[in-house]
């Protein structure tokens, strides 16, 4: 296969947020050469929850490459306990974002770590180091960003809208507290500048919540438009559907259509001249054309990932995406 032979020295950076995102780097990670995967991670969903900083998009990637991930559950570690939540729910404590026993380590860390004047970039470093994880994962900003969702509630913090209220809350809109005085993670724009990688892949996560927080940073999806390297994404939408969280019923909130062309569409109205090529399911083969007038390649292949054999497979179809636009 083509990918066995150019895999060595190809570097990629991917664009993710959570549980989408981490499957396909999953993939990418079993066919690069680790130090040659780096991920970008949206934080604009971080919060600080019972005294801890939580990083939900960061510790999916991290348990998910780790292999430490609860699989069929979609987040958090396997084998895990809940005696904490349990003594503090008897406590009358506020239960509403569940956090295992052993994932409250990874916070009190984390947490640890920035009280004694540590950047949230490095953390990120230390915390994949001890896991273990070749790739290289850059949180998107040192600074903090928050996702904010308008809704027919008003405004509500992106957890309280996405776990406390379960998505139930019609979206009107989106804004990021924070974003304008933000800047990428320093190391990522070096990336692009001086090292380029092969390609830069957006995941199919979230375009508003997940992706929109990164590329909305200050100059970020500016730089990765004028990269060498071809932007390829990834179709969250599949047949109308969302893969996985609320991205369809936004959609459909927001007026959109709920399809994939939907999803290209968005990409190429906000951030013109950005990508290069976008990956689509074969059950959305009829928009292909639609797509294509937009100005951007069209991939076609099956793009659910129900195991790691899914996952290195689709990951092995968008490298050699990648090779055919070199």
């Amino acid at each position: 296969m083509a990918t066995e032979k150019m895999t060595e020295n190809v570097s990629i950076l991917a664009i993710s947020g959570g549980v989408g995102g981490a499957k396909l780097c999953l993939g990418l990670s079993d066919e690069l050469v680790g130090s040659n995967l780096h991920i970008v991670v949206n934080t604009g969903d971080d919060f600080r929850h019972l005294g801890l900083h939580i990083s939900p998009d960061i510790d999916t990637l991290l348990y998910t490459l780790s292999e430490r991930n609860n699989v069929e559950q979609g987040w958090g570690l396997r084998d895990e306990s809940w005696n904490v939540m349990s003594e503090l729910e008897n406590l009358g404590g506020d239960t509403w974002f569940r956090l295992g026993d052993k994932d409250l380590a990874t916070h009190f860390g984390r947490t640890t770590a920035l009280a004694k004047g540590a950047g949230l970039c490095s953390v990120v470093d230390l915390l994949a180091t001890r896991m273990g994880i070749a790739n290289k994962i850059y949180s998107m900003s040192e600074n903090s960003v928050q996702t904010i969702v308008s809704t027919d509630e008003g405004e509500l913090a992106f957890q309280d809208y996405f776990v406390r209220l379960q998505c139930q809350p019609v979206v009107t809109g989106f804004r990021f507290e924070g974003i304008d005085a933000a800047q990428p993670d320093p190391a990522i724009l070096q990336l692009l500048k001086q090292q380029s990688p092969f390609a830069t892949i957006i995941c199919p996560s979230n375009p508003f919540v997940s992706i929109d927080p990164i590329l909305q940073l200050p100059g970020m999806w500016q730089a990765l438009r004028d990269s060498s390297a071809p932007v390829i994404a990834v179709s969250p939408i599949v047949d109308g559907v969302a893969v996985k969280g609320p991205a369809a019923k936004m959609m459909k909130e927001l007026d959109m259509p709920v399809n994939s062309l939907a999803v290209a569409e968005y990409y190429c109205d906000r951030y013109p001249d950005l990508l290069s090529g976008f990956v689509i399911d074969n059950s959305d083969v009829a928009l292909a054309d639609a797509i294509r007038s937009l100005g951007v390649d069209v991939y076609i292949t099956n793009t659910i990932m129900h195991n790691r054999q899914d996952k290195q497979r689709l990951a092995q179809f968008i490298l050699q995406a990648v090779v055919c636009q070199e």
